[in-house]
């Protein structure tokens, strides 16, 4: 199961987030219960959890799991399952950074497979060589900004040294993550190509449930809950930029 995080309160603000460490607003927390009782609802009982290391995703994951009473199931944490990195812009008004730099350019750097935005200097403070959380880290792996390329390509070997052994131990394992780094997951499982997972918009604090052969490939997919409220939640996610705010 994939859960992307509810709304945060840089969210709430149309700011661009990335690596930014901001909680839940109140909406979101709502959104993460409700994922709670639709999982509940629909019969799924995770025996494990993986979020980032970002406190939006943990929160998520642990209000989910607290209405479903699984809080004691193990966690497991990556940074290679945070938010893409947006460099620069991290901290920008969504709006007011289309209207400096033009819509097209900034839905470039916001959606193109392949193109960054403009890099963090490592002596900027928003770097994360600033934060002790990734303290341990070798610095070549650091980014000061990425695009959903690299995303995919640092998630990959999460996917296949700790969640694909899980699941073959596990019957039922959640993941609590992000809209680029659950992207990057959807594009591998399905095999999207680099344009499809560009278009692809993962609405927030909704669970999406995938049922694996033992090669992992996927038999089924599908969203829980009404599908009028998934899609009003993925246009939500489309409309960030225009957002007058």
């Amino acid at each position: 199961m994939l859960l992307r995080h509810g709304q945060s309160t840089w969210n709430l603000e149309n700011l661009f987030t990335g690596w930014h460490d901001v909680p839940l607003s109140d909406l979101g927390v709502t959104e993460a219960m409700e994922a709670g009782r639709l999982m509940r609802a629909a019969g799924l009982a995770p025996t494990v959890v993986h979020t980032s290391v970002l406190i939006r995703a943990i929160q998520t994951a642990d209000l989910a799991l607290a209405e479903m009473e699984r809080t004691w199931i193990p966690v497991r944490r990556s940074w290679r399952l945070n938010e893409r990195h947006y460099g620069a812009l991290q901290g920008l008004n969504k709006k007011q950074t289309a209207e400096q730099f033009g819509e097209e350019k900034v839905k470039v750097w916001r959606r193109s497979y392949e193109v960054r935005p403009p890099a963090l200097e490592t002596s900027d403070a928003r770097h994360p060589s600033h934060d002790s959380r990734y303290e341990r880290m070798p610095p070549e792996l650091l980014p000061s900004a990425e695009c959903l390329k690299d995303v995919v390509e640092r998630m990959l070997p999460y996917w296949y040294d700790a969640i694909a052994p899980d699941l073959t131990r596990e019957p039922c394992v959640l993941v609590s993550a992000h809209g680029n780094s659950l992207r990057a997951l959807v594009k591998h499982l399905d095999g999207l190509t680099d344009q499809q997972v560009v278009d692809l918009d993962i609405p927030t604090g909704v669970p999406r449930v995938y049922e694996l052969a033992d090669d992992f490939r996927p038999r089924s997919s599908r969203y829980l809950g009404d599908p009028k409220e998934v899609e009003r939640r993925a246009a939500a996610v489309r409309d960030q930029a225009a957002r007058r705010r």
